[in-house]
Parts: C-alpha cells; structure tokens; sequence
C-alpha cells in the first residue's frame, strides 16, 4: 500500500455529478473488513463492538485502509433494514422468517413512527465515530442504507409482496408509501445532523433487478417507489449533495424513471452477464456518473495478468467520458482473492500515473 498518497474527496464528488473529475477516483460499495484485515496485517474487526473509543479506532483502520488503497472517499453507510422489528424477510444464508405482517391490523399496529428513533439509537456512535477517525482530505460516501423495496421486503418477504399485489393490491402500495415516509423522516434527520458534513455523496442501495428484468413490474415501480427515491434524493439536493443510486440486476426498464423522476446523480452496480460496464457509460454517460467497472464475479475467477487487461480495457473503452468512478461491478466480499482485488486497484492506479 502507498503510505504516500493525498486523497482528495472532491474527485469522488465531481465523478458524482456526472464531471471529469481531476483524478480517476476508485469506489466500493462494500469492502469486507477481513479482506482490509489481509491487506493491512492489522487484526481491528473485534473492535467494531467495543465502546466508544474502541469503535473510533476500528475506524481509523477502516478509513486509513480506503487512503492507503488509493481511494479519495470512504464507502459507509448505516442501514435500516436490520434494525426494523421483525426484520429478516428478505432472507439471506440462514434463511428467511415468516411474514412480520400478515394483514392489515398488523400494518395499522406496525411501529413506523419509531423507526428514526430506533435507527439513530443503534448507530448515531458508528457516525460519530466515523467522523472522528476520518483521514484529512477523505469524506465518506453513504449514509442511510437501505432503500424502500428492500425494506418492504425485510418485514412482507418477496413472495408474499408478490401475493399482496394481487390479493390487496391497496395494501401492497401502501407498504411502500409507509415505508417511503419512514425512510424520509430518517434522511431528513441524517442530513440536519451534524454527520452529514462528512460525507461528499450520499447513496441507496436497493436492489431492484435480477439479471433478466426487475424483481416487481417497471410499472409498480415507477407509480410505488420511485416517487418515495425522490422525495428522499430532493432531501439530500437540498443541503447541496450529489446523489448515488446502487441497484444490481437488469434495471434498464426504470433507468429514464430514476433519472428523470428520482433526479439521481449518479448509479452503481454493473453485471457482464446483463450489460458491461461500457454499455451503462454509453447509455447514460451524458445524463448521470456511473460507477463500476469489473464484473465481481471476474475478479474472483480471472488470473491477475487477466484482471489487469480487462481493467485497461475498460477504462480506455470510457476514455473520454466524464462521470467515471471504477472499481467493482458490485462489492469485494470476503471471498474475493486478496491478490485479484489488489491487481484491479492497482490496474486503476497504474492507469492514473501512480507509482506505488
């Protein structure tokens, strides 16, 4: 790693509002802390559930692994998704729970007003913290995690969403319409606080597609959720901050909706198997950043010499073009091989002029 380098958060940020920004900047939207653990040689993660102290030096670590990687800005975000009463729905390796709500009295008794309360009581320390251990010239890009679909699905399930939309379709909208208000007093309250100052772009993820079209109909999307995306976009364009859409999946459906309605900055996530990364810049390269770059999947399968030519040929495909910010299509979970992510990092560096 490159003890050396100057980061400077104004390059994520103008990659963010679809400008050239004067360095390439790299982004993740998740890096594993036991892959950071690999890289650095430093065990840190156990002081993720210390206290205070303990947390603002876990963070030092965090932060100081995305500086010394290369990057401009620290990736973060706190979600809302696991800390909603009855959460687990949606599933994930160790399966997915039954319904939290099962008809409309439990929507009625369901507690939304709590939810920015129970939100900033579980990680108002971690922004705090963050704040405190973020490296001179370095903001984070994040915030609140979690976007409306994935939410709804965290308490109704994916199954049972789709039954709803046909045997109470009135009730089906309004799981979104609850759940968008809910998210929207959270936002509100994020960015009046004093941890909005630390970060340069605020994002969402919420995962809409899978590889062959959305995950519910182009149409329930556009009349149910993206009218929620955009009272929350509109909350963060109001303190003057770029906005960062991450979906995975085959999204192109909604893209014009997310652009034009939503007024997102900038996107994320990229797959080879719907469309590779050139194909996102083209499309919508004049409109909005875009952020990504090599399928997660190739940088866990490909060899090193092999990374790096399809990292050169990526880039020189996007020449050019403004609004770039390269990394991978997706995250670097924990088993991505240490050496394929350090070759795509450093195939970006190397591209940039670096030596290191």
């Amino acid at each position: 790693m490159n003890t050396n380098f100057t980061p400077d958060y104004t390059n994520i940020q103008d990659a963010a509002r679809n400008k050239t920004a004067a360095r390439l900047p790299l982004y993740e939207h998740i890096i594993s802390d036991e892959i950071m653990e690999e890289i650095t040689g430093k065990k840190f993660r156990y002081l993720a559930d210390g206290d205070y102290k303990d947390k603002v030096e876990y963070y030092r670590h965090y932060c100081n692994f995305f500086k010394h990687m290369g990057y401009d800005g620290v990736s973060f975000e706190c979600c809302i998704g696991p800390i909603m009463p009855g959460t687990g729905c949606l599933g994930g390796h160790m399966g997915q729970k039954e319904s939290t709500i099962k008809c409309r009295a439990d929507f009625e008794k369901y507690p939304w007003d709590e939810l920015p309360d129970i939100f900033f009581k579980a990680f108002e320390n971690d922004f705090r913290a963050l704040s405190e251990a973020m490296p001179a010239g370095m903001k984070a890009i994040g915030g609140v995690g979690n976007g409306i679909f994935e939410c709804v699905q965290e308490i109704i399930g994916f199954t049972n969403l789709c039954y709803y939309s046909i045997d109470d379709p009135e009730l089906y909208a309004e799981f979104f319409k609850k759940m968008g208000e809910a998210a929207l007093k959270i936002w509100e309250r994020f960015m009046a606080s004093q941890y909005s100052d630390t970060f340069c772009v605020l994002r969402m993820g919420d995962d809409l597609g899978f590889k062959s079209s959305t995950l519910i109909s182009a149409e329930d999307i556009r009349r149910l959720i993206i009218p929620e995306y955009a009272k929350i976009v509109a909350c963060v364009h109001h303190y003057n901050k770029p906005f960062l859409f991450h979906s995975c999946g085959d999204i192109f459906d909604v893209m014009p909706d997310l652009i034009n309605v939503a007024r997102i900055n900038a996107k994320h996530s990229n797959e080879d198997q719907i469309a590779m990364f050139p194909k996102w810049v083209t499309e919508y390269g004049d409109k909005i950043g875009n952020f990504g770059g090599i399928d997660t999947d190739a940088v866990c399968r490909l060899s090193v010499p092999e990374i790096r030519e399809y990292v050169t040929d990526v880039l020189k495909q996007c020449e050019g073009r403004g609004g770039i910010a390269f990394g991978s299509g997706n995250s670097i979970p924990n088993y991505v091989p240490v050496d394929n992510y350090v070759e795509m990092v450093n195939a970006v560096r190397r591209y940039r002029g670096e030596s290191f």
